[in-house]
């Protein structure tokens, strides 16, 4: 092959590559989202089952509600960075833990 075509192929293989890279927002954040539908349904397992009380519960919504405070007040400038990411994260591993003490405690809904 010449090298017109060799650099023709190559140009034609990073366009779409190139596309993806300027449609991707950095303020989305599907990962942060996803793990708080999946703390959210935790909970209102808990309520279900009677492994959480009401207060419990309201307890737990009221920190997944700071959570969600969080991300919005992150997103508010068009970028989620590193810092504000590692930030949820961490309010939200503590939170998953919360869940987890709280369904496994001794109290029991009545």
């Amino acid at each position: 092959m010449n090298i017109k075509a060799i650099i023709a192929a190559a140009v034609i293989a990073a366009v779409p590559a190139l596309s993806y890279a300027q449609t991707k927002d950095p303020a989305a954040t599907p990962g942060i989202d996803k793990r708080q539908e999946i703390q959210q349904k935790r909970i209102d397992q808990g309520v279900q089952s009677g492994e959480l009380n009401k207060r419990e519960a309201a307890r737990l919504e009221r920190h997944q509600a700071g959570i969600n405070k969080m991300e919005d007040k992150a997103k508010a400038d068009g970028t989620v960075t590193k810092k504000e990411r590692a930030k949820i994260h961490h309010a939200q591993n503590n939170e998953s833990q919360r869940i987890h003490r709280q369904k496994h405690d001794r109290q029991k809904a009545k």
